[in-house]
């Protein structure tokens, strides 16, 4: 895979119906824990997509991938296999590129990922792609009626940019496993994470040509193309809820399948007979894992009102302990916003919410050089202000006061997303009993970790449509045909 990591003049090829292929110019990549440019991505082109979904479309029309399951699980493994050899190569490209700390490679950001391939490439040897669902009596016939279940076609799967590998693969290995031909798009801030993938596919697969494609480019239009091209069938997109609707939009003019993984604003109600000090750990910690670059991080907090003031101490106690710098030394917890404009964003945020009324207890600076943001705590918050309604994406924490339980229940609901959230008590039916009044996709009580390969991942209202990972995330990549026969 050539050098990795902070070497200067890391580049990547795109991977087009089976080829990797240079791009007539490129845009630079750059390490934001530094600010300084490391690497240059081909800048694809309209043209070069173009080329990429006519590739995916002959090879889902005109070979026997999307029928062959053989192929398929043997396929899966050998990416399973090229990923775990090359793992340490592309554990430094993605701290390097995606300012992910080296101890957080080593979850989600990257292990974990590449389980999700073996995950499928087991689901597929056993997956039951027929059902039959009885046979009916019709005008004095007996009829015979069953359930295939095929691929759905070409796939445009559109990444952001705050967990390449992970979200590559949880849209990848599913599509693959279904018989899907997919044409990836890596994010702009981390395009070299998701060519290196292409490359392992290029180089250690018999992934037939165009099968896979890989882009990457600078250019809005190239996923508007992806979005609204006749010869793509699925959209897979993660990101904002306002790119979402945009896409949702774009691919209504040929009636897409469209599976959106979009932001949250996800709620941790602690609740009155909590261990404060077990959750002012959790609140404190959980909003600086990717310096709060993730859309299901809890980033309100809900205290009882007459104990705000206590647990606010804790809380800013914890926060205070996370460690923050080079992402690539093994003891930094948390490492830097993605980009100048990124930071900018959050601290404007920030200063709004002072400026509304929160008090700023900890946090709300920059720190140089690269994109760093200090662990930020902000009290009292309305539940209606901006700061406790809009999607930050920053390490930024609001912690709002409630009266009782279904005051908790009804802030926690009050949000136009819904895609995860927590609570704590030391009575877990009581914790149970309110985690199922939260509208969101997924949950977690007393600290209980729901993400693995094996389990669905998605939201409610805004937060997206579908779900991702288990098997209900092959399920968003096949097609339902239902047939029968005139039987005896």
């Amino acid at each position: 895979m050539g050098s990795e990591g902070k070497a200067l003049g890391v580049t990547k090829r795109l991977l087009i119906d089976g080829r990797l292929v240079e791009a007539e110019r490129t845009f630079a990549s750059v390490d934001p824990a530094t600010g300084e440019v490391f690497g240059h991505a081909p800048d694809a082109t309209v043209a070069d997509t173009e080329a990429a979904v006519g590739a995916a479309r002959r090879a889902f029309d005109t070979t026997d991938w999307a029928t062959d399951r053989e192929l398929r699980v043997r396929c899966l493994d050998q990416l399973h296999r090229a990923l775990t050899e090359h793992k340490e190569g592309l554990r430094e490209l993605t701290i390097t590129e995606a300012g992910a700390s080296r101890m957080l490679t080593h979850g989600n950001q990257l292990d974990v990922p590449i389980e999700i391939v073996r995950f499928y490439a087991d689901l597929l040897r056993t997956y039951p792609l027929t059902e039959e669902i009885g046979v009916s009596e019709d005008r004095g016939r007996r009829h015979r009626r069953w359930i295939e279940k095929e691929a759905g076609g070409v796939v445009a799967a559109i990444l952001p940019y705050n967990y390449p590998n992970q979200l590559a693969l949880a849209k990848l290995a599913p599509a693959l496993a279904a018989g899907c031909t997919v044409v990836l798009k890596a994010a702009p801030d981390t395009p070299l994470t998701t060519l290196a993938l292409g490359e392992l596919i290029a180089e250690h697969t018999d992934i037939p040509a165009g099968v896979v494609n890989v882009v990457s480019s600078s250019e809005v239009a190239v996923g508007e193309l992806l979005t609204t091209h006749p010869g793509v069938d699925i959209v897979s997109f993660t990101g904002s809820t306002q790119v979402g609707r945009q896409i949702m939009a774009a691919a209504s003019s040929t009636l897409k399948k469209v599976f959106l993984e979009l932001g949250g604003k996800s709620a941790m109600i602690v609740l009155d007979d909590a261990d404060f000090d077990t959750a002012a750990m959790f609140a404190g910690f959980t909003i600086c894992s990717h310096a709060g670059q993730g859309c299901a991080l809890t980033t309100r907090l809900l205290v009882p009102r007459e104990s705000h003031d206590e647990i606010v101490e804790k809380v800013a106690a914890s926060m205070s302990r996370v460690s923050y710098g080079d992402p690539a030394a093994p003891d930094t917890y948390m490492g830097p916003l993605i980009s100048a404009r990124q930071r900018e964003k959050v601290h404007g945020m920030v200063e709004r919410a002072v400026a509304d009324g929160a008090k700023l207890v900890i946090g709300g600076e920059k720190v140089d050089p690269g994109f760093f943001y200090k662990p930020t705590l902000l009290a009292n918050v309305d539940p209606d202000s901006e700061i406790a309604q809009d999607e930050v994406f920053g390490p930024v924490l609001a912690v709002i006061p409630y009266t009782d339980e279904e005051d908790a229940v009804r802030i926690a609901n009050n949000s136009i997303f819904g895609l995860s959230g927590a609570v704590h008590s030391r009575d877990e039916e009581r914790a149970l009993r309110v985690a199922r009044r939260i509208r969101t996709g997924t949950f977690s009580i007393n600290g209980g970790n729901y993400f693995g390969p094996d389990a669905p991942f998605g939201g409610y209202k805004q937060s997206g449509l579908g779900r991702e990972m288990g098997v209900q995330g092959l399920e968003e990549f096949l097609q339902i045909k239902t047939l029968a026969t005139v039987v005896a």
